[in-house]
C-alpha cells in the first residue's frame, strides 16, 4: 500500500494518456508521440481490438502488466516451456532482450515441475554462454498440488536471453509431462500450492528490469532536466556501466530518494510525503511536523505556541521560496548560457569567422555594414511570414519588412547549406560594401546569428523589368524612352563596376529578373551572390560554369573563363528583351530559333528587324533609334567576346542614342509650337477668332498656349 502524500505527483507527461485497461503508464514510457523518451524501446501500444484494452511494449510485442517507474521494473507476459504434455506446444521462444534497455530481474526464480527430469536454463548473452538449472525428482506420492516432483534456481545477473530444455538424469523414470518457467518471485509464492492451475496457463508474469542509456541525446536532457530541480523536488540520477550495455554506454537510473514519492523522471515528478499522516510517527505528547524529506518531532509549545508556529511557518515559506528563486535563477543561466553557444555556433556556421577575415583584411567598409540582429528582423518579418515574400530564387528569398525606425526593407533569406554557399554570402557582403552606385541596390546590413543567414537591402517597390516585359501589366508599360533610358542606367552600372570601383566587380548573372525599378522606375541592379571582384591586371576568371539559360555566354561556357565581355553578352540579351518584349527561351517559337539570341539575329539578317520589335517600340521608336539599339545589341552578343564592346562603350553609345531622341522629340516640339504660331498671326483676325473658339470646344488644334509647356521637353 502507498503511503498518503500531500497531491497526487503526476506519472506522465501533460496532455498524454496515462492509462491503458487499468493499467499506470508512467514517463519515460507513454502512448503516442512525444509521450515517451526519444528511444522506441519505450513507446506503448494500446491495443483495443479485442474491445478489452491492453498495452503492449511497441518494439518487441510484449503485453505489459505492471509498470514501476521508482523501482526501474516493469512485468510482462513470459511463455511457459512444456515438454511431452498434452494440448501444450512443445516450444515457444522466450523474449530476447538483448541489446536493449531490459533485462530479466533477479526478482524472478526459475521453476521445474516433473518427474526425474533436470531442467536448465541457458543464455548465450553477448558471446558468452551461461547455463543454470535445477533437478526434480519423482516422489512417492502421485498429488503434486503441494509443490512436489519440482525444483527451482535462482537466475544469474545480467540476463538477457535464455532457452529452456530438459534432460533425463541418473535412473529416474521421467514423467509424461513437464514443463518450466521463469516468473515472478512474489507471484510464484502466492501460486506454489497450485501446480495443476499454473500447468493449464499458458504465459506468467516475468520482471524485467529497465534503465535509460546515458548516451543517448534524449537522456542527456532528461539528465539535465531532472538536475535541474533537484534541489526543490529531489530526485536522485545515477549511473552506472556494465559490459552487455549497447556501445559500453553508460546506464542511467533515477529515484526520488527517501521522504519523496512520484515519478523520478519528469518535473516536479516527487513529491514530499507527509510522513505526519501515517499513525505513531511521535512518542506523545511530543508533535509530528512535516518538512521536505522528512518530519520532525517537536515538544508542544509553552505560552507563545501560535508565535512560534507562525515564524516556523514563515521561515519554512521564505526557506522554499529561496529555493525556487535559486532554481529559476540557475534555470535562467542555463538557458542564457546555451543561447549564447547557439548563436556562436551559427556565426561561425554562416560565414562569420570568414567576414571577420575580410573586415581584418580592409576589404569590407565597415562604416556601410550594420550587424542586425535576429529579433529585430524577426519583427521587421512578423516572423517571415509568407504574405511578406517578394520574391524567390536560386540563392534564397526575399521578404518585405520595416524597421522600428519606419524604414522599409527587403530581407533576403539565404539558402546557405554548405561551405560553398556561405562563401558566395560572405562574397556579397564583400562586394556590395564596395559598391556606391545610384544604379546598384544598396545593402545596409546583415544578420549571422539565425539558422541561415540574412541580407538586408534598400526595398525597392517596383518589381523587375522581367514583370514589365512578359507579363501582362495594362495600368503600366514600358514606353520606349523609359527602356532607352533603363538600358542606359544597367549600362551606366555595369561600366562603373567593370572600371570605375575600387577593382574590377564581374556580376556574372545579369538578366531581367535581377533589375529592379525604384519608385521612379529607375534601374537597379540586385543580386550580386555570383559576383566576383579580380585585380586590375587580372584579364578572366577561370570557374565552373555559373549563370542562367538563356543569357550564357556561349565563349564562357566552352572555356569556363569569365571576362568582362561575359557581362556584355548578358546585357545584350537584356537589350534585345527591351527591344522586342520576348522572353530568352520560348517554347512557343520553332526550335531553330527558340533562344531569343538565335531568333534575333535571324531577323537581323533577313533584314526583318521590325517584325519582331515590341509594338509599343515600333509605335514611339524612331527607326533609325530602334537600328541603331539593335545594331548595338548585335555587337554585344557577337559569339568571340574580343569583337564585343566593353561596357563603357555601350554605355556612351547608349547615352548618345538617348540624347538623339531627345534632340528629336525637342526640333518636333520646336516645330508643332512654330506651326501654331503661323497659325495665330495669319493676316485676317476673324480667322484668329475662330480657330481659338475651335480648339477650345470642338477638340481642334491645341493653342500656342497649350503647347508652351513641351519646350522644356
Amino acid at each position: 500500500m502507498s503511503s498518503p502524500v500531500l497531491a497526487q505527483p503526476p506519472i506522465s507527461r501533460p496532455n498524454c494518456q496515462s492509462n491503458c485497461g487499468g493499467i499506470e503508464i508512467p514517463y519515460p514510457f507513454g502512448i503516442g508521440t512525444g509521450c515517451y523518451i526519444n528511444d522506441g524501446w519505450f513507446q506503448i501500444m494500446c491495443d483495443n481490438s479485442t474491445g478489452n484494452p491492453k498495452p503492449f511494449l511497441n518494439r518487441n510485442n510484449l503485453e505489459v502488466l505492471e509498470i514501476s517507474a521508482e523501482e526501474g521494473t516493469l512485468k510482462v507476459r513470459n511463455p511457459i516451456t512444456f515438454s511431452n504434455c498434452s494440448n501444450k506446444p512443445i516450444s515457444r521462444p522466450t523474449a530476447n532482450l538483448e541489446g536493449t534497455p531490459f533485462a530479466y530481474s533477479q526478482k524472478n526464480i526459475f521453476t521445474a515441475v516433473g518427474c526425474g527430469v533436470r531442467a536448465l536454463i541457458t543464455s548465450n548473452s553477448n558471446g558468452d554462454t551461461i547455463s543454470s538449472g535445477c533437478k526434480s525428482e519423482c516422489s512417492i506420492s502421485t498429488n503434486n498440488s503441494s509443490g512436489r516432483n519440482s525444483c527451482q534456481t535462482a537466475l544469474p545477473s545480467f540476463l538477457f536471453d535464455f532457452n529452456t530444455s530438459f534432460q533425463d538424469f541418473e535412473n529416474q523414470t521421467r514423467s509424461s509431462c513437464n514443463y518450466a518457467f521463469l516468473a515472478d518471485r512474489d507471484w510464484f509464492a502466492n501460486n506454489s500450492t497450485n501446480f495443476s492451475a499454473i500447468r493449464e496457463m499458458d504465459n506468467v508474469p516475468v520482471v524485467l528490469e529497465w534503465s535509460l542509456f546515458h548516451s543517448t541525446t534524449d537522456v542527456y536532457g532528461t539528465f539535465l532536466e531532472v538536475n535541474a530541480t533537484m534541489i526543490s523536488f529531489r530526485p536522485f540520477c545515477d549511473t552506472y556501466n556494465d559490459s552487455y550495455s549497447i556501445n559500453e554506454s553508460l546506464r542511467l537510473k533515477c529515484s526520488c530518494g527517501g521522504g519523496y514519492e512520484g515519478n523520478p523522471y519528469l518535473l516536479e515528478g516527487c513529491q514530499d510525503i507527509n510522513e505526519c499522516e501515517l499513525p505513531n510517527r511521535c512518542f506523545e505528547p511530543n508533535i509530528c511536523m512535516n518538512v521536505n524529506g522528512g518530519y520532525g518531532c517537536s515538544p508542544p509549545p509553552k505560552s507563545n505556541s501560535q508565535v512560534n508556529v507562525i515564524f516556523i511557518g514563515i521561515g519554512s515559506g521564505l526557506g522554499f521560496l529561496f529555493l525556487l528563486i535559486a532554481s529559476w535563477w540557475l534555470y535562467k543561466v542555463i538557458k542564457k548560457r546555451k543561447a549564447i553557444k547557439q548563436k556562436a555556433k551559427l556565426f561561425k556556421q554562416n560565414g562569420g569567422l570568414l567576414l571577420e577575415q575580410q573586415l581584418s583584411s580592409g576589404e569590407v567598409n565597415v562604416e556601410k555594414i550594420k550587424l542586425f540582429n535576429s529579433k529585430e528582423l524577426e519583427t521587421a518579418t512578423d516572423h517571415f511570414n509568407v504574405d511578406r515574400i517578394l520574391g524567390q530564387g536560386g540563392q534564397g528569398t526575399v521578404y518585405k519588412g520595416m524597421l522600428t525606425d519606419g524604414r522599409i526593407v527587403a530581407v533576403k533569406k539565404s539558402k546557405v547549406v554548405d561551405g560553398g554557399e556561405v562563401a558566395q554570402f560572405i562574397n556579397e557582403i564583400v562586394i556590395l560594401s564596395q559598391i556606391n552606385h545610384r544604379n546598384v541596390v544598396k545593402l545596409m546590413g546583415c544578420c549571422l546569428e539565425t539558422e541561415v543567414p540574412l541580407l538586408v537591402y534598400e526595398f525597392i517597390p517596383k518589381g523587375t523589368i522581367y514583370q514589365y516585359l512578359h507579363q501582362q501589366n495594362e495600368e503600366f508599360q514600358l514606353t520606349w524612352k523609359m527602356r532607352l533610358r533603363i538600358a542606359a542606367e544597367v549600362a551606366g552600372a555595369l561600366s562603373y563596376l567593370h572600371s570605375a570601383a575600387g577593382f574590377p566587380i564581374y556580376h556574372r548573372d545579369i538578366k531581367s529578373t535581377n533589375i529592379l525599378l525604384d519608385e521612379e522606375y529607375r534601374a537597379k541592379v540586385a543580386d550580386f551572390g555570383t559576383s566576383r571582384s579580380v585585380s586590375i591586371d587580372q584579364t578572366h576568371l577561370t570557374t565552373i560554369v555559373h549563370g542562367t539559360f538563356g543569357y550564357l555566354d556561349p565563349e564562357y561556357f566552352q572555356s569556363s573563363q569569365f571576362t568582362d565581355k561575359s557581362d556584355v553578352y548578358s546585357f545584350g540579351v537584356v537589350l534585345v528583351e527591351l527591344l522586342t518584349g520576348e522572353k530568352p527561351v520560348s517554347l512557343a517559337r520553332s526550335p531553330e530559333v527558340r533562344g531569343l539570341v538565335a531568333y534575333f539575329n535571324f531577323s537581323m539578317e533577313e533584314n526583318r528587324l521590325f517584325d519582331i520589335v515590341d509594338a509599343q517600340v515600333k509605335v514611339e521608336g524612331i527607326t533609325e533609334d530602334v537600328l541603331a539599339v539593335a545594331t548595338l545589341a548585335k555587337r554585344c552578343l557577337d559569339l568571340s567576346g574580343r569583337r564585343r564592346p566593353t561596357m563603357k562603350e555601350v554605355a556612351m553609345e547608349l547615352e548618345w542614342i538617348q540624347k538623339s531622341v531627345k534632340a528629336s522629340k525637342l526640333q518636333q516640339n520646336q516645330e508643332e509650337v512654330e506651326y501654331v504660331r503661323n497659325e495665330v498671326t495669319g493676316d485676317c483676325p476673324w480667322d484668329v477668332a475662330s480657330e481659338s473658339t475651335g480648339s477650345g470646344f470642338d477638340g481642334g488644334t491645341a493653342s500656342s498656349k497649350d503647347s508652351l509647356p513641351l519646350l522644356p521637353y
